[in-house]
């Protein structure tokens, strides 16, 4: 491929590492620092508020990563189709960013229940009230997703690397030529066992 992508590969990179980042950092940094408040209540606005703020940050980064990736997919269509073991990789970094983009939205639903629980407003806490999740509930599936999404992401990118490697020109020509021999070779198969069905027909009948 000799056009580039500076942009499009810019916005598909800076949005996985925020995404990457701002879970792993959640998860370490204002969880953890939420659980040294004694209060249980305190503790959850505290961490509720830090979530909130991210929120729209997350979300851009997010949207940027999907830009990205959407451009840089038709501009290696190619090579997707084309070049052996680069659909592979690629089917499983979007089964991976379909679980990461569900375990977000369902994080940021888990959290808006907490958030709500936790007001020190009437209003927050009747609507809270409200709300289709269970408190318990919300605040036990927070406690696993918290380190599903920088696991998923963190395969993200282990298959963003991945997919640079497969970017080289010794890789891409070896993947070129694997995926031309496996047609050829089926069929070559197929052709030969043509020749000797035919062989075997003139065997039995005595025709030439």
């Amino acid at each position: 491929m000799s056009e580039r992508n500076t942009l499009m590969r810019s916005l598909h990179d800076i949005g996985l590492a925020a995404w990457f980042g701002g879970s792993l950092m959640g998860a370490v940094g204002l969880n953890g620092a939420a659980r040294t408040v004694e209060e249980p209540v305190l503790a959850s606005r505290i961490a509720s508020a830090g979530w909130a703020a991210w929120t729209p940050v997350n979300a851009a980064a997010i949207g940027a990563h999907l830009v990205g990736g959407a451009a840089l997919l038709g501009a290696n269509s190619a090579r997707v189709a084309h070049q052996s073991g680069v659909g592979a990789s690629t089917v499983a970094k979007t089964v991976l960013t379909g679980a990461a983009l569900a375990a977000t939205a369902y994080s940021r639903v888990l959290g808006k229940k907490i958030e709500l629980a936790s007001s020190p407003d009437s209003e927050d806490q009747e609507a809270s009230a409200d709300h289709p999740v269970e408190l318990e509930q919300a605040q036990r599936h927070l406690a696993m997703l918290q380190w599903a999404l920088p696991a998923l992401t963190a395969g993200m990118l282990v298959l963003n690397a991945l997919h640079g490697e497969q970017q080289r020109p010794e890789q891409q020509k070896a993947g070129m030529l694997r995926r031309a021999a496996s047609p050829l070779a089926m069929a070559g198969g197929t052709g030969m066992a043509a020749v000797r069905r035919a062989s075997h027909h003139r065997a039995s009948t005595g025709c030439c």
